[in-house]
């Protein structure tokens, strides 16, 4: 089954200071993060991108009282399955630096939703990535802030 995840409203390249960095953060990307590899990242962009669509494959199985979705960009365990959506900063000479996440919950998608989902071979996920203050969305996402749909 594919997933798509469609991304809108992009906070840009620059992250507000927080704790772990006083000055904040330069050059912010995001992408989604492979399943046990915290460092590799499916459709890494640019935080001032008008907006981003990430595609994964995912496997569908028949579990009691509903579906368990894997594949690996699926992050953790039965009934509890989410992917992460990586902001970090991205330097020459360093790569790419995590400083925050979004866990997407399919938890969170409606049973009618995910049985059509599973039926047609496809999931949608729409959201914003910028939160109420005007930095990367981050923590656990769900309705509303996300909309899952079968196209």
């Amino acid at each position: 089954m594919l997933v798509r995840i469609e991304g809108r409203e992009l906070p840009g390249r620059e992250c507000g200071p927080s704790p772990d960095a006083p000055s904040g953060y330069q050059n912010v990307h995001v992408g989604v993060q492979r399943r046990g590899h915290p460092g590799e990242l499916l459709g890494l962009v640019s935080g001032d991108a008008p907006s981003v669509v990430w595609e994964l494959e995912v496997t569908a199985t028949a579990v009691a009282g509903g579906w368990d979705l894997r594949g690996p960009y699926v992050q953790g365990r039965p009934g509890g399955r989410f992917v992460y959506l990586s902001w970090g900063t991205v330097e020459p000479d360093r790569g790419f630096a995590m400083f925050r996440r979004a866990k997407l919950l399919f938890n969170s998608v409606d049973r009618e939703v995910l049985e059509s989902a599973v039926a047609r071979g496809a999931l949608v996920g729409r959201l914003g990535l910028t939160d109420v203050r005007g930095n990367p969305l981050c923590a656990a996402v769900g309705p509303p802030l996300i909309e899952w749909s079968a196209p």
